[in-house]
Parts: structure tokens; C-alpha cells; sequence
């Protein structure tokens, strides 16, 4: 569709892949948390420019790379209109994304990154204005590059430019002046690249690493604890068991395997909460000891907590009890779980750290902690499924019987739905595994 004596800004960015994105950050803050680092800078700008573009009666696209149209559609809202970038190096996308605006009718077309930390709406404004006068508009950045470009023509400056070094700035402005372009410069920002430029433009601990706390509760789980932790281990992860007392060799196991070990009073509620209170990631992954988490569930867990609208997430649900009968109760869990928002605690539930202290934690109940953890969070946004399964032991229904642990179990569900006191209803899950 054509636009008509109208304004157009492009963010060129990318949906934030662990590994992918950020990787000098790499050693510092983890492979997710560089990831998530690009997904805050990208954030921050794309509010900018959204409220600058509104205000303006500016048109607004995001043009990015990985992901799709969904994903990213479902992390950065409706309010924009999202491509994927073009093939080539980075100067033959921003040409081409530049001559695609101009043959669709814009008269000034306005393209920016998303590495830059503090970018305010004056910025775009002003870059919009200054193209009233000149042919070219550039934004430098202190790496030898540009953050902001603009044009009132296409014309392929892009060429024959060793991208990534400190002379991009320079190279492009005496192609620009080749050309006969009239070319005027717009504030200096610092593109965040390294971990210098992010503690000197993020100063404190928003960035730091561990990106997520593993927490895991343990009463007497020395044939399982090793493997539970095992499991946990990550660049992005530090691992956290909350012990209730064990009475066997739990607590030196974990502590062999590379957990960091807290002690409080037995109840599988107050040990993740006590968990949680000594937890120094931004993302808390609760993990029971009999349960393990699935190959880079670091990067299932925030790919799954990108989208705006999300509360927290679970992994998908299945057990290492094979049986038809079990296949089926892992089908219906599952089905709770994606269409219900209803995950059960052995799904590895995961939020915000944030979030879970906003919500008061985990209630103090004997039993069904998780329910009512997940029915408070359900009020905050979304809860969803990762695309990986934890894997849980499947002891408890070998032991006392597939029906049998199944009923017990809904039973308890029903029962808290209804009202009843989870102390009153804690007896039926002494049965079950005893």
C-alpha cells in the first residue's frame, strides 16, 4: 500500500537467540544473559520510537533478524510492522530496506539500531528534522559506526565498507560526499558492545550473571539429588538446593555436585521460599529433587518468558515410567498445562524473581503449594509451556498404582479448588507416598 507525503522509521534489530546475539558479552554475563541484555536495549527503544512515531504521525517497521513475524510479534506487541530483514551483509539490507520504503510512497525514511543505551524521542524527532534541509542525516557511535541513519532518497552509500570497524563512520561519509550528498551529524551514543560500554551505560547489577537460580528442595533425596543438580548445571545458572533436614547424605552430595546448600524448616513451601530469598539470578526455576530439567532449558526458559503477556512458564510434563497407561496421564497433564495454564510443581515452574516476591512467594500449605502458586500468578498474565519436557521419576505411580495416584491426585486439586484446607487434604498425599 502506497503512503503519501509521509514519514517512515525503520528499527533494524533482531529477535535475542542465547549464543546468537550479544556474544562479547559472552563472558561475562552468560550466553542468555547477553541474550537478554539485547532483548532490554531492544525493549527500551522500541518504546521510544513507538511513542516518538505516534506522536509524530510517523509510520514505524521493525525489521529483524532470527526469529519470525509471530515471535516477534508476540514479544514487542502490535503496534508496529514487522519484516524480516533481507539477505546479504548488514550495508545491502539497510539499502534495500531503505529503497523498499521510498518505492512504497515515504518521503523521508529515518533507519536506527538497537544497541544503543538512551535514546530519547527528541533524537528521532530530530532526525526527521534535519532531513528537511539535508539530503543525509547520521548518527554516530563512539565504536567508529553509526546508530541512525537517514534519507530523503535511495542511494547506495552501503558499498565497498568493512562493516564491524572503526572506520564505518568515516567511510560512509566520503562515499555520501561523492555522491553529492549533503550530509549533517546528530549526537554521538555509545553502542553497546562490550562490557565496558555496558557497565559504563548500565552501572549496578541489572546485567549480571547468574541470569537464572535453580532451586530444588530436598528431604532425604540422596539417590536423586546428583541428577536433579546435574541437570541444573549452566553457564547462565547457579544452582541452589533448600534442604529441610535431611537426615542421609542429600546435603554432601549436593554440595560434591556444585550446589550451593540452604537449611530451613521441613515443607516443601517454606524450603523454596527460603530458596528464592538466597537466590541471585533474575529468573528463579523451581525444580524438584526427583524431576530433571531438559538439554539448554536455560534457553527454553526465556525464550518461553519473552512474550509480553507472560506470567511465568513450565516445561512440558512426562515421567521415566513406561507404560501406556502413564503415556496417557502425561497427555492429559500436558493438556492442562498448554490449554489450561494449569502446570503441576514438577513442570519446573519459572518467573521473574521479581515477580514470584510481588505474588507473596509460595503460600505456607502442607500440600498443593504449586496450585496456588500458579493460580496467583494466572492473575498476572500468561503462564506457558516450554517446548521441552522435564522429566520426572516415576516412582510415586509405580509404587501405589497408576489410577490410584492419579485419583489421590485430583482429588487434592479438586479439593483446594473447592475450598477444603490443605492441611485436611495433606493426609491423602501421605498416603500416596508412603
Amino acid at each position: 500500500m502506497k503512503a503519501v507525503s509521509h514519514d517512515l522509521l525503520i528499527i533494524f534489530g533482531r529477535y535475542p537467540v542465547p549464543g546468537k546475539t550479544k556474544t562479547r558479552l559472552i563472558t561475562e554475563t552468560g550466553p542468555v544473559g547477553a541474550a537478554d541484555v539485547q532483548r532490554k536495549l531492544t525493549e527500551d527503544i522500541f518504546q521510544t520510537a513507538t511513542e516518538s512515531a505516534s506522536n509524530n504521525d510517523i509510520d514505524i517497521k521493525f525489521s529483524f533478524d532470527n526469529g519470525s513475524v509471530y515471535k516477534v510479534r508476540q514479544w514487542l506487541g502490535p503496534t508496529a510492522f514487522f519484516t524480516s530483514q533481507a539477505n546479504g551483509d548488514l550495508g545491502n539490507r539497510m539499502f534495500l530496506a531503505f529503497k523498499d520504503a521510498f518505492n512504497n510512497g515515504y518521503r523521508r525514511v529515518v533507519l536506527m539500531g538497537t544497541d544503543i543505551h538512551g535514546v530519547e524521542g527528541k533524537d528521532i524527532e530530530n532526525a526527521f528534522t534535519a532531513l528537511e534541509k539535508h539530503d543525509l542525516v547520521i548518527a554516530p557511535s563512539t565504536d567508529g559506526g553509526y546508530w541512525l541513519m537517514g534519507m530523503k532518497k535511495p542511494v547506495d552509500i552501503f558499498r565497498n565498507i568493512t562493516w564491524s570497524t572503526e572506520d564505518v563512520l568515516t567511510r560512509t561519509i566520503d562515499i555520501a560526499k561523492k555522491k553529492g550528498l549533503d550530509c549533517v551529524l546528530l549526537d554521538e551514543k555509545i553502542d553497546i558492545d562490550t562490557i565496558d560500554d555496558l557497565k559504563k551505560c548500565c552501572p549496578g547489577d541489572t546485567w549480571h550473571r547468574p541470569y537464572i537460580s535453580v532451586v530444588i528442595p530436598s528431604y532425604n533425596e540422596a539417590k536423586n539429588i546428583v541428577s536433579a543438580v546435574m541437570s541444573a548445571k549452566s553457564d547462565d545458572a547457579e544452582i541452589i538446593v533448600a534442604d529441610g533436614g535431611s537426615t542421609d547424605n542429600t546435603v554432601a552430595q549436593a554440595r560434591d555436585a556444585g550446589a550451593r546448600v540452604v537449611s530451613s524448616r521441613k515443607g516443601r513451601a517454606v524450603q523454596q521460599n527460603h530458596g528464592a530469598w538466597a537466590a541471585k539470578g533474575r529468573i528463579l526455576v523451581f525444580l524438584h529433587a526427583d524431576t530433571l530439567l531438559p538439554k539448554d532449558y536455560a534457553e527454553y526458559v526465556f525464550d518461553t518468558l519473552i512474550p509480553r503477556e507472560t506470567a511465568a512458564g513450565a516445561f512440558g510434563f512426562k515421567t521415566d515410567f513406561e507404560n501406556k497407561f502413564m503415556m496417557i496421564i502425561e497427555f492429559m497433564t500436558n493438556i492442562r498445562a498448554r490449554f489450561f495454564q494449569k502446570p503441576y510443581g514438577d513442570q519446573g515452574i519459572f518467573l521473574k524473581k521479581s515477580l514470584f516476591d510481588s505474588v507473596g512467594g509460595f503460600l505456607d500449605v502442607p500440600i498443593a503449594e504449586d496450585l496456588f502458586l500458579v493460580r496467583s500468578l494466572s492473575k498476572q498474565g500468561k503462564i506457558r509451556i516450554a517446548r521441552a519436557d522435564a522429566v520426572t521419576s516415576g516412582r510415586r505411580w509405580q509404587k501405589l498404582g497408576i489410577a490410584r495416584t492419579t485419583l489421590i491426585n485430583q482429588v487434592i486439586t479438586a479439593g483446594c479448588y473447592m475450598g477444603f484446607s490443605p492441611a485436611r487434604l495433606a493426609s491423602l498425599y501421605s498416603i500416596k507416598t508412603k
